[in-house]
């Protein structure tokens, strides 16, 4: 990555500049300017993360980039987030939409914006720049979003094909750690009585969102996908293989015809994203400004529809630095390149009803192999090697080797391959089968099976089979009754090697990926397919800019930090636990000297044999200081479940120096009515 340090504009950096909206509520914003540019287009981020010292250090780099090349740049903190006024209750809200358009239109009048505004973001940033797109202020003109989604019930870090995944508790315990910390009392006198009304109102919201179990009212809100006609500005939509929002691109790109771009990356902004590659997301973004917020004619609108990074076959690292591959273009999406190729699932076995449910007995074939039987019944702690959900860099977050998880799968192989396979698109899984309990799930995992097995992920993909007949009114399996189910596995770029083989391995359980059903259930698999989108080969295809950006922040590291993240099994009690220590030390900002940290413990228990003794266990801790004035929060989360219920504890706890001030426990329980 190249810093650059000299712009066609010198850039002012005015720290907090307030919006006061119309109902009084001031929020701050961070504004890097053109200095002598005249009015210029605002380009508007807009998220909780605390701009002061939160996401500063991505700011700095970022930011004053774009605003040296001809543009308003505005960093804003949410309501009752960070330095500014009110209170926040949960995300995405009808409240936090609006405040968007009102800071939107706040922007277009200023004497300094030309009247055109963007708007991007990452994560939050990019979901709410969706869906403030889908409001459709007339001040915006186009969007940029990273690592987002369209449909906040299917693809976000709650349910996935309607299964609770362990990231909705995970994510409550950090919005709950994150959203309580005060103000910085060098910009507010009143930071004190501001950090006491947002400790006193702050939501624990894991337990809502689990309780929402159907794709209703609630998680149609905020999903662009309810009426993708809305979507009239320009978008640029980028995503990462190895971040949880792959599908959005596609979804994107097909729906509304926006330009997509995924590359091998974690959760992060592509000019910094590990794997490698990085690209220069930032010049990017700036061609994307030029053309719909200045007018000039660049040809952004006729780039290439999806731009995707093909990942070669590589050894499984769940920390790689780098993947190789290459760039494929696509004019448009869905492709004329990609055609389904079916295969059938089988067995080798000659005698039939063979079942073997923990080795890669089953094949993957062209021919009908008609009817078979296949018990799907997988232990608790199949899954460790999964990775998170949205990993953020190299501290093993990435799927691992999944040859120890195949071993405890039901696995169906293809042939050795006798040349290179490229695959760009969704799998489809068709399986015919029956539950022993009423509820269930079913996970599929497309792996790439090197000579020495060992197993990459390609895609994963999964079912609630309460939601075999749609996700808005799930209704629970009939104990022995065969059903035919059909669903896609994650989007998916990648060559496998000759000599290699394709996997299809099956469980119902993914600990800690997914929450795990009440009862260890059976499944019973009568008939099956596998759908890969075959695409037709390719060389590279586009040459992207380099990663630049202007000069990191100034900052001087009080106290190292350290990770760890191992897998323990009690040999006396058989629990098998995902342990994860990130301590980030102590930083202090040389520019305004306030000095922060945070340490965070996780701890994913299961049985193998029972899934009532999953256990998880979360603790942040938040260092805030400046000189002898020093604050402190920790969020402890506690998950564990019953036959009937979900069972969510929490404990908020403040202190100002080494005085306790503020300190609330939650305890929730939420009816299992189909998970």
């Amino acid at each position: 990555m190249a810093v650059v340090t000299e712009f066609p504009f010198a850039v002012s950096d005015e720290p907090d500049v307030g919006i006061v909206l119309s109902d009084g509520c001031r929020l701050s914003a961070r504004v890097w300017r053109a200095v002598g540019a005249g009015p210029v287009p605002a380009v508007l981020e807009y998220i909780p993360y605390r701009k002061r010292d939160g996401t500063l250090p991505r700011d700095e780099m970022m930011h004053p980039y774009v605003a040296g090349h001809g543009y308003a740049c505005v960093r804003v903190d949410m309501r009752g987030n960070g330095d500014s006024d009110g209170l926040m209750d949960d995300e995405y809200t009808a409240q936090e939409l609006a405040d968007a358009c009102e800071v939107i239109a706040w922007l277009a009048a200023q004497p300094w914006c030309s009247g055109a505004v963007g708007m991007m973001g990452k994560s939050w940033g990019g979901f709410n720049c969706l869906q403030t797109a889908f409001l459709q202020p007339p001040a915006l003109k186009a969007v940029i979003a990273v690592c987002a989604t369209t449909d906040r019930f299917a693809d976000d870090i709650h349910f996935k094909g309607g299964c609770l995944l362990g990231e909705n508790f995970g994510w409550g315990a950090v919005m709950l750690s994150y959203s309580s910390r005060p103000p910085d009392p060098m910009l507010r006198d009143d930071w004190r009585e501001v950090w006491r009304a947002r400790l006193e109102a702050e939501p624990w919201l894991a337990p809502r969102w689990a309780a929402l179990q159907e794709r209703g009212a609630y998680w149609a809100h905020g999903s662009v996908c309810e009426d993708y006609a809305r979507m009239t500005v320009p978008v640029q939509v980028w995503g990462g293989w190895a971040d949880g929002y792959m599908n959005t691109v596609a979804a994107l790109v097909q729906n509304v015809g926006a330009k997509g771009i995924v590359g091998p990356w974690v959760h992060q902004y592509p000019h910094t994203a590990v794997p490698g590659p990085q690209v220069g997301f930032l010049d990017e973004a700036l061609r994307w400004w030029d053309r719909w917020l200045k007018g000039i004619e660049n040809g952004a609108e006729d780039d290439p529809a999806y731009r995707v990074f093909m990942m070669h076959s590589a050894p499984p690292d769940a920390a790689a630095p780098v993947r190789a591959g290459h760039w494929v273009a696509e004019a448009a999406w869905p492709s004329a390149r990609v055609t389904l190729r079916v295969l059938q699932l089988g067995f080798a076995a000659s005698a039939p009803g063979v079942s073997h449910p923990r080795t890669p007995v089953g094949y993957l074939g062209t021919e009908n192999a008609g009817r078979f039987v296949m018990r799907v019944s997988t232990p608790q702690h199949l899954g460790i090697a999964a990775g998170e959900f949205f990993p953020m860099g190299l501290n093993a977050e990435m799927a691992g080797d999944q040859s120890g998880d195949d071993a405890l799968s039901v696995c169906f192989d293809g042939a050795v391959l006798d040349r290179p396979l490229d695959l760009l698109g969704a799998a489809r899984v068709s399986l015919t089968l029956s539950s022993d309990r009423p509820l269930g799930f079913v996970v599929a995992r497309l792996c790439d099976v090197a000579p020495d097995g060992r197993s990459v992920r390609l895609a994963h993909g999964m079912l609630n089979l309460c939601h075999r007949g749609g996700a808005a009114k799930p209704e629970p399996m009939v104990p022995g009754q065969p059903v035919d189910l059909v669903f896609d596995l994650d989007q998916m770029a990648c060559r496998v090697a000759a000599g290699h083989r394709i996997r299809l391995a099956l469980s119902n359980s993914y600990w800690p990926f997914v929450w795990p059903s009440p009862e260890a259930g059976v499944l019973t698999v009568t008939a099956g397919s596998l759908g890969l989108p075959v695409h037709q080969g390719s060389q590279a295809e586009w040459v992207p800019p380099a990663a630049r950006h202007a000069q990191p922040w100034k900052h001087r590291v009080v106290r190292a930090g350290r990770s760890a993240r191992r897998v323990e099994t009690d040999l006396l009690s058989g629990l098998v636990a995902l342990v994860v220590e990130e301590d980030g030390g102590d930083v202090e900002n040389l520019d305004h000297g306030l000095t922060t940290g945070e340490t965070l413990t996780e701890r994913w228990e299961i049985h193998p044999d029972d899934p009532l003794r999953a256990k998880a266990t979360h603790v942040w801790d938040q260092r805030l200081s400046r000189g002898a004035w020093a604050v402190r929060t920790r969020a402890w989360a506690e998950m564990t479940q019953t036959a009937t219920h979900l069972v969510m504890s929490a404990r908020l706890t403040a202190w100002e120096g080494d005085r306790e001030v503020f300190d609330r426990r939650w305890d929730d329980r939420v009816e299992r009515r189909f998970v």
